[in-house]
């Protein structure tokens, strides 16, 4: 039966609902269901937009449709749903092979459900969502971040859940004129094959997505981030260097580095204090026999123009001075069966329930006393190494301590909770450094990091996807540790090469962060320190290139102020794929290993070793001078450019 319900297509048959509506311009969401009524949460989505343009027809004894200014969607007699844009053109259309229908043309005798909700044991379902594929030649962006080299992510295989250095952003641009997002937060699958795209769930209770119709990326772009939030305004100490490594374990060390950048008056607007500064897991304070007096160093990094940053983890060990007040109050995670352990890290440790409006606020008002009111005004927010997610806050709260782990909302709600607090405590460009986001993270103030990555080549080039994909996902405010995180020796040629190249890519990033944990190892110093991992740290050879583009970046700042200005008024990525400013220009949708920082400047890393020169593609519609240079080029071709250690290709929009 199709009916209308207020701005609402619904379609019911036996115990299946599906409800077709507008939310924002251009754009419709999806949901359906088997259980008695529609679940209510929005997840990634806020609340429904006041105002539509929508209308609803009915056609007797054939379908429904509904039309919401670029996008319209029929529904059959039997349910199938099909997606199209204003021209007429086919966006999406389920993919269903049965004889329900036997006037559908696609009808068979497979037995097929392109909505499939399977029972599982609890109540909740196996979801799988099948769409056909309308062509084989859709390029498919987007989906977050994963340690795979392919910008173009048609006919991927793609986990939905979190892992350490992997985020699962359900948000697909498409190159036929839509955006898609799997508004579920459940852990899951995404397979965009060339003959079926399906989408899965693997404990759900409802079908949820967004669809919307666009003319450009960026129209569809800006159209996501008003129905998922938009980051605040980036603070002028996200728009330079950042210094950081695993760890600086005392005070003394960490304010000689400062001192040292400082004496040689090189550009640096942050500094981290990394993981175990603290006595114990679940404190969320400075351990005092190796920070003795956190306020005079915050103070005399503030005399030296010099913010900091400090780590916070989730984790809470038994240890912890505030175990028993959490433990009584309900604001730790769960078991149902077991010791209380939610993963082992130094110690068996569980965490706090970040779900929880009292723990976030707990656990705020703890990080406020020992942090903020300091003047520390900037958090990295690391969960400490999640592994699996799952989208039910039931099984969030309640597990055996297995490697089932925090939800996909967590760092969502993780940083909830710090932007939260600071909001109320008066600050308005709030920063959290977090190694996950999901859908919607982006309005908690999450910059994204790309995890411990290895220090390699192949590392570094699966970073570029990451980051552009992360961009299309929602996601402007990203990073990546620069020279990779794990292992890279300074004495060592090879890695000079590698850490230069990726130093020279950082600071075409949207934040410009150096990180690493280095060998070998200091002796005298806790394991966990790792290497020096200052610019000054790689050799005679190294440093001045290090140090130019050190001030590039500076040069850069009054321009990345204005990408950030974007990104907060209209959702814009900072990295840009080619398309995205040339969408017109068919070879820029098959561009993968260069973009665009904003709308200006064409950026091509160098992301192999010995590398004496590389092919760069200069888009149709501009003219294009390489930085440096005089001579200006047509766009519309492939030139190759030199490219010697000093320098890396980066050409001006004329």
């Amino acid at each position: 039966m199709l009916v209308q319900d207020g701005n609402k297509l619904v379609f019911t048959f036996d115990d299946h609902k599906l409800w077709v509506e507008p939310w924002g311009p251009n754009a419709l969401r999806v949901r359906a269901t088997k259980v008695s009524e529609m679940p209510k949460e929005n997840w990634a989505l806020l609340e429904e937009p006041k105002s539509s343009q929508s209308s609803i027809k009915i056609f007797e004894k054939s379908e429904g449709e509904i039309t919401n200014g670029k996008i319209r969607a029929t529904v059959s007699r039997r349910g199938k749903l099909i997606i199209y844009n204003d021209k007429g053109e086919r966006l999406l259309e389920e993919y269903a092979r049965h004889r329900l229908d036997l006037t559908d043309p696609k009808c068979s005798a497979l037995d097929i459900e392109a909505r499939e909700l399977k029972p599982i044991l609890g109540g909740d379902y196996h979801l799988t969502m099948r769409f056909e594929s309308i062509s084989p030649d859709e390029k498919i962006y987007g989906m977050g971040q994963y340690q795979q080299p392919y910008l173009n992510l048609k006919g991927a295989d793609i986990e939905l859940a979190h892992r350490n250095s992997q985020a699962s952003v359900p948000f697909a641009l498409s190159s036929l004129g839509y955006g898609f997002l799997w508004n579920n937060p459940g852990v899951g699958r995404a397979v965009l094959g060339k003959n079926v795209m399906s989408f899965e769930a693997h404990s759900t209770k409802t079908l949820d997505y967004w669809v919307a119709a666009g003319d450009s990326p960026a129209e569809i772009e800006e159209g996501y981030a008003d129905v998922t939030g938009k980051v605040p305004m980036m603070p002028e100490y996200g728009l330079g260097f950042w210094q950081c490594k695993l760890r600086y374990w005392n005070q003394e060390q960490l304010l000689s580095v400062a001192r040292e950048y400082r004496k040689r008056e090189l550009p640096i607007d942050l500094i981290v204090i990394d993981f175990f500064h603290w006595k114990n897991q679940g404190e969320w304070s400075f351990d005092p026999k190796f920070w003795p007096d956190p306020a005079a160093m915050v103070k005399e990094l503030k005399e030296l123009k010099i913010e900091l940053m400090v780590s916070i983890w989730p984790t809470v060990e038994n240890k912890s001075e505030n175990y028993p007040e959490m433990l009584e109050r309900g604001l730790l995670i769960r078991n149902d069966r077991g010791v209380r352990v939610a993963m082992q890290c130094d110690g068996d440790v569980t965490h706090f329930d970040a779900t929880n409006p009292e723990s976030r606020a707990f656990v705020w008002s703890k990080a406020k006393k020992h942090y903020y009111d300091l003047g520390i005004k900037v958090f990295w927010l690391d969960e400490a190494e999640p592994e699996y997610s799952t989208y039910d806050f039931d099984l969030f709260r309640y597990h055996a301590g297995s490697n089932l782990q925090i939800g996909n909302t967590y760092p969502k709600e993780y940083a909830r909770a710090f932007y939260e607090g600071q909001e109320a405590a008066g600050q308005k460009n709030i920063v959290n450094l977090l190694r996950c986001a999901w859908a919607g993270s982006q309005r908690y103030g999450a910059l994204v990091w790309s995890g411990d990555i290895a220090s390699s080549w192949g590392s570094f080039k699966n970073q570029l996807a990451a980051g552009l994909n992360m961009g299309i996902a929602g996601i402007p405010w990203w990073t990546t540790d620069i020279g990779g995180f794990h292992g890279g020796n300074p004495d060592d040629p090879a890695f000079r090469e590698l850490l230069i190249r990726w130093f020279q890519w950082g600071t075409f990033c949207p934040v410009m962060r150096l990180h690493g944990d280095r060998e070998p190892k200091p002796e005298g110093e806790p394991t966990s320190s790792g290497a020096d991992n200052e610019v000054w740290s790689y050799g005679e050879e190294a440093y001045p290139i290090l140090v130019k583009y050190l001030k590039i970046r500076e040069e850069l700042r009054e321009y990345t102020r204005e990408l950030m200005g974007e990104a907060h008024e209209k959702g814009s990525p900072v990295m840009r794929t080619m398309f995205y400013e040339f969408p017109e220009d068919k070879e820029a949708w098959s561009v993968e290993t260069q973009y665009m920082y904003g709308h200006k400047y064409l950026v091509a890393p160098v992301l192999s070793s010995g590398l004496k020169d590389i092919e760069v593609y200069l888009p149709k519609g501009a003219k294009w001078q390489r930085w440096g240079e005089k001579d200006l080029q047509e766009g519309g071709q492939r030139i190759t450019v030199a490219t010697p250690i000093d320098s890396m290709p980066v050409f001006v929009k004329g």
